[in-house]
């Protein structure tokens, strides 16, 4: 089983920056495919980034070019760089992982997943 720990989060003013990270806890990891997904309040959870094991990435498309996904197969970690953020952007922001094939886009495609951080966004 995989376990997953989301950090990184906080509160930032409109425009800036944060950087989240996920630490899987099982080396075998590299193998998934992971991704991030988020939630705002009243609102579904919703597709954000997705990264197969071997490096490629996929966006959901109000994000792309702002966020950029990426894994360290050594630390057994995946970052989510989020730059020009925006108030929409404001959810609990949760890392999952799957099987590597398949759809990434799709949450009832993972399987693990982690408890969440909050990204706070203010205008």
């Amino acid at each position: 089983q995989v376990q997953l720990v989301e950090s990184g989060g906080g509160l930032v003013q409109a425009g800036g920056s944060l950087r989240l990270a996920c630490t899987a806890s099982k080396r075998t990891y590299s193998s998934n495919g992971m991704g991030w997904f988020r939630q705002a309040p009243g609102k579904e959870r919703e597709f954000v980034a997705g990264i197969n094991s071997n490096g490629r990435t996929y966006y959901a498309d109000s994000v792309k070019d702002r966020f950029t996904i990426s894994r360290d197969n050594a630390k057994n970690t995946v970052d989510l760089q989020m730059n020009s953020l925006k108030p929409e952007d404001t959810a609990v922001y949760y890392c999952a992982a799957k099987e590597d094939s398949g759809n990434y886009y799709y949450d009832r495609a993972y399987r693990y997943w982690g408890q969440g951080t909050q990204v706070t966004v203010s205008s």
